[in-house]
């Protein structure tokens, strides 16, 4: 049996009848929510205003999303199982001691295409850095599964960690189970903060590639941010919360000390063909952050410690899609994703006098 078969048949303690995920709150519901908080005050319910949360307090947080809301086992690992063949090669690369009853319910894994060869240039996707955005997890996988990510095999290397956060995104959560945000915990210059970051790191390190040449890394934008997650890190942190509006579509976010505007372009380009692009806000801005092009903003990645900062690749990217638009279908974010991915890769196969 396979790696992924017995990762499989080690974590059927899962119920398939786990309850379903909510559907998420409406734009404006969520909104609502966020916008009432911050006027009335009215604290988060865990903790105190004002005191970062103690570790009691972590585990109390904890024990409220405890109850999983979808299966990590049968939504991500049996699509990685199906992958396995003559085009792909699946390497498992750790697991999360999330669930002590069961040490092997949180397996980590990662997809390569065959023949690696180090003579050719390296690309690394992930997906599931917060676990709760869904179509970053999906839309790694479906990448994997369509047959650009073929196609591009023959002139670069491609590694792809669909689900790096498996604990979030069966909990529908940002954080870890430990209330990490593994997205701020790629440090390079210290012990990782989280779990899921140091894993991923140590598999990047092992891998040996001196010099990446692009890393994307697959997210969304949800309501929940600020009618739940954000609030959530106000109280964490012991801060005042501050609300901000949602953006209404998708965009994508730059290394402020290496843009690579061009590339974040054909990004932009490509998904406009599947779903709409987010406007900016009335001072424009998109999170708070002055655009630089349609659709595009830009982060200091390493000093965030964001994932996409984790390679040092010459090309990077975070995709952030909207799933709760109205006029966006789960399929369609999917979609999104894989546009990102294939129209970044486009440009850089391009750029760099790739074609065979």
């Amino acid at each position: 049996a396979s790696c992924v078969s017995r990762a499989l048949s080690a974590t059927r303690a899962f119920s398939p009848r786990a309850p379903a995920r909510r559907p998420p709150a409406s734009r404006a519901s969520s909104t609502a929510v966020a916008a009432s908080m911050a006027a009335t005050k009215r604290p988060y319910p865990i903790g105190t205003p004002g005191v970062p949360w103690t570790d009691d307090e972590k585990k109390q947080w904890r024990a409220s999303v405890e109850s999983p809301s979808r299966s990590y086992q049968e939504e991500v690992l049996a699509k990685i199982e199906a992958l396995r063949g003559p085009n792909f090669d699946v390497q498992r690369y750790g697991s999360l001691p999330y669930d002590e009853s069961d040490p092997e319910r949180f397996p980590l894994f990662a997809v390569f295409t065959k023949a690696w060869d180090e003579t050719r240039p390296s690309v690394l996707i992930t997906g599931g850095v917060h676990g709760y955005e869904t179509s970053g997890v999906q839309g790694a996988l479906a990448f994997l599964n369509s047959p650009q990510c073929l196609h591009f095999a023959k002139v670069m290397n491609i590694a792809v960690a669909p689900c790096v956060s498996p604990w979030g995104y069966e909990r529908v959560q940002r954080w870890n189970a430990e209330a990490v945000d593994p997205n701020r915990s790629f440090a390079k210059n210290a012990p990782p903060p989280a779990r899921e970051a140091a894993a991923l790191m140590r598999l990047v390190n092992e891998l040996g590639v001196k010099s990446w040449l692009v890393h994307i890394d697959l997210h969304e934008t949800t309501d929940s941010d600020e009618s739940e997650f954000r609030p959530a890190k106000a109280a964490r942190d012991g801060e005042d919360y501050e609300p901000d509006v949602v953006p209404d579509g998708f965009y994508c976010v730059a290394d402020s000390k290496n843009p690579q505007p061009g590339f974040q372009k054909a990004i932009i380009d490509a998904v406009r063909l599947v779903t709409h692009i987010a406007p900016p806000d009335a001072n424009g801005n998109i999170i708070g952050e002055k655009i630089t092009q349609e659709g595009v903003i830009e982060y200091p990645l390493d000093d965030l410690m964001l994932c996409a900062s984790m390679t040092g690749a010459k090309y990077t990217s975070t995709s952030e899609v909207y799933p709760d638009s109205p006029n966006a279908s789960a399929a369609e974010c999917n979609k999104a994703q894989v546009a990102c991915v294939v129209g970044a890769l486009e440009y850089v196969v391009e750029k760099e006098g790739l074609r065979r």
